[in-house]
């Protein structure tokens, strides 16, 4: 309950300091903080159990009832097939305990010293497998029947990837931040991560860029000013008007 405390305040601390987002969606974040406050209320709640109660089972029925388990001899084939010693039972319940608890203890400390931190680029560009990201996009993005004014990175990757009326979108003035994610052909592409619920299930989202990337370097912030546009095959690519070297946003993340 402590270990479940502490982890409570961290995630309500991150909350409060608008920090929360650097590890899930800020749409799930009422859930988040709805369950550290459980947690610290059935913390305060367990002071109320007496010491030991814990370990009483429920054996007490009374004088007349009473018994010595240990008196009894076992009864021939009563350790059926699969049973441990007691002893090596006990054993090995207490090194899962030991182990869970460090395993715990890790992480609870690690959440008091470790600064909040963001995936790293590095970490993007290796994940990327050049498809658009899983729920990226709406039904009504393919239907050409969305505001693009709002779109980022990973609305524009499931569009080009999914669009079956490319020339709907021809012309379309866009304004994008991401990083340099260069392809095996020495092409450009603009990257970003996206996040459904959390940070596990990032996943990195691509745009085609029109040109090379031989003046930028890879896992670089840039900032690209330009249209929508089919190449010579009809697939859709941003042509650039400008590219701008940025910094890192605070949250480099796209929900």
């Amino acid at each position: 309950m402590g270990l479940a405390a502490v982890l409570a305040v961290v995630t309500l601390g991150l909350a409060v300091t608008g920090r929360l987002a650097l590890y899930i969606n800020p749409d799930q974040a009422w859930f988040a903080v709805g369950m550290a406050v459980l947690a610290l209320i059935g913390a305060v709640a367990s002071f109320a159990l007496p010491l030991g109660a814990e370990a009483d089972h429920g054996h007490d029925h009374g004088d007349e009832h009473r018994h010595d388990h240990g008196d009894h001899e076992p009864h021939e084939g009563s350790a059926g097939f699969g049973t441990l010693p007691r002893s090596t039972g006990a054993a090995m319940g207490s090194a899962a305990a030991w182990v869970g608890g460090v395993a715990a203890s890790t992480v609870a400390v690690a959440a008091l010293v470790l600064p909040p931190a963001t995936l790293s680029v590095e970490l993007a560009m290796a994940r990327d497998t050049g498809t658009a990201p899983l729920f990226a996009g709406a039904d009504e993005v393919l239907l050409a029947a969305a505001d693009t004014s709002t779109f980022g990175v990973g609305d524009w990757a499931a569009v080009f990837s999914s669009a079956t009326s490319p020339d709907s979108f021809e012309g379309t003035r866009v304004v994008l931040t991401g990083f340099v994610a260069p392809a095996d052909d020495g092409s450009l592409r603009l990257g970003r991560l996206v996040v459904t619920h959390c940070v596990i299930d990032a996943q990195p989202a691509t745009v085609p860029v029109a040109g090379d990337q031989d003046a930028l370097e890879a896992g670089a912030w840039v900032e690209v000013e330009g249209v929508v546009t089919t190449d010579a095959a009809g697939a859709l690519v941003i042509q650039p008007r400008d590219i701008t070297a940025v910094d890192a946003p605070d949250d480099p993340y796209e929900y």
